[in-house]
């Protein structure tokens, strides 16, 4: 099955899209990568749905891309003596560690670490940012904050605090748990919430030891700050817009959003532009106009891959929101400003050979119009340092280990193949032509260039490329694979 577009997909699936019926309409649909929230989900129901993607995988044969986004740090109020009150502005509200159930003066805040990092002066909002305080005063157990907006607050609204650096670990003993499971079952990537230094990446990383790729959300306003270091350690990175709009100005969002896109373009890493992308379509069979131009404005700055959230999780219309998302990429790539757009942003290869190579690879490819790039990667990165240049030409990829198959399927423009290594380069280039042909990619008598590492199965280290012909033995080659 063949994608019209390079922008890749992600759908979470939920309530609305949990059988495998629905999980393989997704797919044909155009989902690339499917998203497990284990903020609602349990590990044995995420056990069941990484089982149901790979039998449809096995049917479709196509790698299908599996990320698990573990819930992150939860900062939550106390309970309330009514379950509710009503906080009027301007008045002072008190914070403290008394377990209490609180009244419309004060709360339990069950986070000592928030009294120990937190400073006069200092922004703290309640229920995605709807109520909003000033820290007045702030000691080991009480915090007294100025009602700049208030309203009605419940019991465990959420707590966020933009300005405030808190020691809290990325990964809670719930994440530390579902991650172990997720990993028992060959997951893909794994997305880490509310992630503030690049420390918290590390941390994952030291669980994860290569068996899964690390993305990091981008929703508090430290990791911005933190942007480049972060983005040192991760694999990848997600525009969680959603909360990143409650702890920092909503008109700031559209700029961080290019900012990240340009970061990971440059460093080679895929970028995944999510929240509200869709929103209407949970109860609508179409979407609104801004959100068409929404997507479509992700896409012409070159994302890897766009994200749909309730939409497909618990929305009314999960299949028609992802044929949706798949028509607008399909449109927006067929634009004729599509490319010159992409390399407007394209920036120089580092100084590597793998990066040479993958830039001359494009060059060749483009001045002399051939058919496709096709990248033999054993580990998966030849593809991502091609996919990075934003080629015109479509990139196949090859790979004999389906675990870079699937991880690839989130990189921008990449159709994998998974195949048994080649035995030389001779039966390299000759397969290369094959696989090609089969997939739709080139006819008889057209050219490719095949861009591989010498050694061949060495991974990360891409050095060679050669343009080839697809002869026309090359159909009858592919009819008998």
């Amino acid at each position: 099955m063949r994608r019209q577009r390079r922008t890749k997909v992600v759908a979470t699936l939920g309530p609305a899209s949990s059988d495998r019926v629905v999980i393989g309409r997704l797919f044909a649909a155009g989902a690339d990568v499917f998203r497990i929230n284990m903020s609602h989900t349990s590990r044995e129901k995420m056990r069941d749905l990484v089982t149901t993607i790979r039998v449809v995988e096995a049917e479709c044969n196509r790698p299908i891309g599996v990320l698990i986004d573990l819930q992150g740090p939860k900062l939550r109020l106390g309970t309330f003596r009514d379950d509710c009150t009503e906080i009027d502005n301007g008045q002072d509200f008190i914070l403290d560690s008394d377990p209490t159930p609180g009244d419309a003066t004060r709360v339990n805040l069950p986070h000592p670490e928030i009294f120990a990092a937190i400073k006069p002066g200092d922004p703290l909002l309640i229920d995605d940012g709807k109520l909003r305080f000033v820290v007045s005063e702030a000691g080991p157990q009480r915090i007294v904050a100025r009602v700049s907006v208030g309203g009605k607050v419940s019991n465990r609204k959420g707590v966020s605090l933009p300005k405030t650096v808190v020691p809290l670990a990325a990964l809670a003993a719930k994440d530390h748990a579902d991650l172990e499971a997720a990993l028992e079952v060959d997951i893909d990537w794994v997305a880490l919430s509310f992630i503030q230094r690049p420390e918290d990446v590390a941390e994952a990383k030291k669980i994860t030891r290569g068996r899964a790729a690390v993305m990091a959300k981008i929703e508090k306003p430290q990791a911005v700050t933190r942007l480049a270091d972060i983005l040192d350690l991760a694999d990848a990175l997600m525009v969680a817009r959603g909360d990143l709009g409650v702890e920092m100005p909503l008109e700031k969002v559209p700029g961080v959003q290019k900012e990240m896109t340009r970061a990971c373009r440059r460093a080679g890493k895929p970028i995944v532009v999510a929240t509200q992308m869709l929103e209407s379509m949970t109860a609508s069979p179409v979407p609104t106009r801004a959100e068409v131009s929404d997507v479509a404005t992700a896409i012409f700055d070159g994302a890897d891959a766009v994200m749909l959230s309730a939409e497909s999780a618990s929305g009314q219309y999960p299949v028609e929101a992802v044929a949706t998302m798949n028509r607008i990429a399909e449109e927006v790539e067929n634009e004729a400003i599509y490319v010159p757009s992409l390399h407007v942003l394209h920036t120089e290869p580092e100084a590597t050979g793998a990066d040479a190579i993958a830039a001359a690879s494009r060059q060749v490819a483009e001045t002399l119009d051939l058919s496709a790039i096709v990248c033999w990667t054993s580990s998966g990165s030849t593809g991502l340092r091609v996919s990075r240049e934003r080629p015109k030409p479509p990139i196949v990829a090859i790979s004999p280990n389906v675990a870079a198959g699937r991880k690839l399927s989130l990189a921008w423009g990449i159709h994998c193949v998974i195949a048994e290594d080649a035995r030389d380069q001779d039966d390299m280039v000759e397969r290369a032509c094959r696989i090609a042909f089969k997939e739709g990619f080139a006819k008889a008598g057209e050219r490719v260039i095949v861009v591989a590492g010498v050694p061949l199965g060495t991974p990360g280290s891409t050095n060679m490329m050669r343009i080839a012909f697809v002869g026309g033995q090359a159909q009858d080659l592919a009819n008998g694979m």
